[in-house]
């Protein structure tokens, strides 16, 4: 079509024009503006410059799709190809402007995560902390938009999926018949016990733990559960929120009798969605996630736990000061944070060391190795030692990663993997300046990361849509359809032999993981006793522990608690194959390989996509089509969707 050509000069070459008005139904400037408040002056005119390139692409494309079905709105009988153009450009008008950036804030308990998303936030005590013990009970999720009030849903679990949890819970607490009064009073002192009496307690009232799982069903709560299963929460100030949301996200005190309603419900949490006005410090369409370290003795809740570390595409491992030297909980994390790189769901991956303004000064001049110059003050040591830790650990991180992940992951680009904060410092500059406390550098990360993904969606976008349009171009010529028709099944055969070909090369590049997977089952079959003594190796005595070790065989090897450490003996015992599996995964997904050494599997696709490409370029020459850059990037991205479309028709 003439509009076609009419857009591309029109984009390389801008004049005014009244088909370049933005549309009729859209923001008002000022709450376009507000929504870039968060960017400095340069990225603002950017993040403009890419909305309004998006805009005018969607303008282009309602009007072909207006045109397209106006030429066809008569006819008997629709080409299955004007049928398929259709259906592109709807998808492709209708698809979103950005989906969110969740960036997942992953550490165990008590290592400051609430704490640093007040600081990130600039709201100080938003969320429930505490500097004694666990604080945020489920997954938190803390994002701005362009409501004018602060706002919060709580969804609970449904009422199957508690009725599933209780059935757990009361297959927990059975006591047989064998028990002795000595056996029972370790049965008492069990954790799992201990967590599965609390939360019925909670939940039914005292004398709960003694029910049957037929007569819980019956009791009444203790707490009023709304139909909908989500609580919706209002306040004009951030503080008259943080009052109404305390009670449903702060983990509950064992000891603590007392409570109000809301507290009675706190066992079926499972989410809590928070939402701010238009925010200075957080763009729209970022999501800050606080993710617990240990995921959920309920199924779905655990379920969720990993979906949501899967829904990441940025991951901060939290880690306080005192625990990163010799702490097993951070690597742990830092190992689940990995594997979802190499699911290829995070792509990028940090470590934030928290609470970085603790030192012990007089210890720290004992112990200090490095540098020739005397250390006058405590912000001296504290921002000495901060850097040193960066560094560490920066390389460190690296190394693991090098192992673990393809040579041309993006997160191995990065130069800088480690920031040590300080949210209290933030708040106090009692040592440190707002920018040493690093908080700043934070929100500079989340505003990269945020422009960047909108640059990559706007230029695939338009990309995609100058294919679509040049290729609406082609079908508009009856003839050429006709030609394209007769060359159909060569095309097809050209492209069975070639995936044939792609077959046999993808089974070579895998038989290389042949040897180290075998080898990895060895070491996991000769090492099994050992890793599963330190599993069940407890810091303070085994007296009640059969009891958890029974939750853990309820749930197929998985303890998983909101408030104690996640056992996973599955995961534990299957981590020598992983070791010897990781490098070689690392080199087959690499694009830095060579075919020709047969270990990389993403050069043999590109070789795919070339001749491929090559094969309809030829065929549209010979055919006279304009056969572009643009139409051959948009048919090469159409394969996928044919595929899925052929897969679910033989479904």
């Amino acid at each position: 079509m003439a509009e076609t050509e009419d857009f591309l000069v029109r984009e390389l070459h801008p004049v005014d024009d009244d088909i370049f008005k933005e549309p009729m139904r859209k923001r008002r400037r000022s709450d376009r503006d507000q929504r870039f408040r968060a960017f400095p002056s340069v990225e603002q005119s950017a993040l403009k410059e890419y909305e309004k390139l998006e805009s005018r692409t969607r303008r282009v494309l309602s009007n072909t799709y207006q045109k397209l079905i106006q030429s066809v709105f008569l006819d008997d009988s629709i080409p299955n190809s004007v049928k398929y153009l259709i259906n592109r450009l709807l998808a492709l008008i209708e698809k979103p402007s950005l989906d969110p950036i969740y960036i997942g804030l992953f550490g165990s308990t008590g290592a400051g995560k609430s704490s640093l998303i007040n600081a990130i936030i600039q709201q100080a005590m938003f969320l429930p902390v505490s500097g004694e013990s666990i604080c945020t009970s489920c997954i938190v999720q803390v994002s701005s938009g362009c409501c004018e009030q602060y706002e919060a849903k709580i969804h609970l679990l449904s009422d199957q999926e508690w009725k599933e949890e209780l059935k757990n819970l009361t297959t927990l607490l059975h006591r047989t018949e064998e028990l002795g009064g000595e056996e029972e009073d370790a049965w008492d002192r069990g954790d799992a016990v201990e967590e599965a009496v609390w939360k019925l307690q909670m939940f039914y009232g005292n004398g709960a733990e003694g029910k049957s799982y037929e007569e819980l069903l019956r009791a009444k709560p203790r707490g009023k559960i709304p139909t909908s299963r989500v609580i919706s929460l209002k306040a004009e100030e951030a503080e008259g929120l943080s009052v109404k949301l305390d009670p449903y996200i702060r983990t509950q005190r064992r000891d603590w009798g007392g409570g109000s309603a809301e507290t009675h419900i706190w066992p079926l949490i499972k989410l809590v969605e928070v939402t701010l006005p238009k925010s200075e410090l957080i763009p729209e369409g970022v999501v800050l996630v606080d993710i617990p370290g240990t995921g959920d003795f309920n199924s779905k809740r655990d379920e969720m736990w990993k979906k949501t570390i899967d829904k990441c595409s940025v991951i901060w491992v939290i880690s306080d000061i005192e625990r990163i030297s010799g702490g097993r909980a951070h690597e742990d994390l830092l190992n689940e944070s990995m594997k979802a790189c190499q699911r290829g769901f995070c792509r990028d991956l940090a470590l934030v060391v928290t609470k970085t303004d603790k030192l012990h000064l007089p210890e720290y001049l004992r112990e200090r190795k490095v540098g020739n110059q005397a250390i006058q003050s405590q912000r001296e040591a504290v921002l000495e030692r901060n850097e040193m830790i960066k560094l560490q650990r920066n390389k460190i991180l690296k190394d693991k990663l090098k192992r673990k992940l393809p040579a041309d992951s993006r997160v191995l680009e990065a130069s800088e993997l480690v920031y040590t904060v300080s949210a209290q410092e933030y708040w106090q500059r009692a040592l440190l300046t707002e920018e040493e406390t690093e908080i700043p550098k934070l929100r500079e990360y989340i505003r990269r990361r945020l422009l960047d993904k909108k640059k990559r969606m706007v230029t695939k976008y338009v990309t995609e849509a100058f294919g679509l349009l040049l290729l609406t171009d082609s079908f508009s010529c009856t003839d050429h359809m006709q030609n394209e028709h007769l060359h159909m099944s060569g095309l097809r055969r050209f492209v069975e032999e070639k995936i044939q070909l792609l077959e046999k090369a993808i089974d070579q590049c895998f038989a290389h993981i042949a040897r180290p997977l075998q080898e990895g089952i060895w070491n996991a079959r000769s090492s099994y006793r050992r890793i599963l003594g330190a599993c069940l190796v407890r810091s303070r005595g085994n007296q009640g522990f059969h009891q958890t070790l029974k939750a853990v065989c309820l749930k197929n090897g998985i303890y998983a608690s909101r408030t104690l450490a996640r056992i996973d003996l599955n995961e534990a015992l299957t981590q020598p194959i992983y070791e010897q599996i990781d490098p070689v995964f690392g080199c087959i997904f690499s694009r830095s390989g060579k075919p020709a050494d047969g270990s990389a599997l993403i050069p043999h696709i590109d070789a795919f996509k070339l001749s491929l490409q090559e094969k309809m370029t030829e065929i549209g020459i010979r055919n006279g089509l304009k056969y572009d850059s643009y139409k051959k990037s948009f048919l090469i991205q159409e394969r996928p969707h044919r595929s899925r479309a052929k897969k679910h028709v033989k479904e």
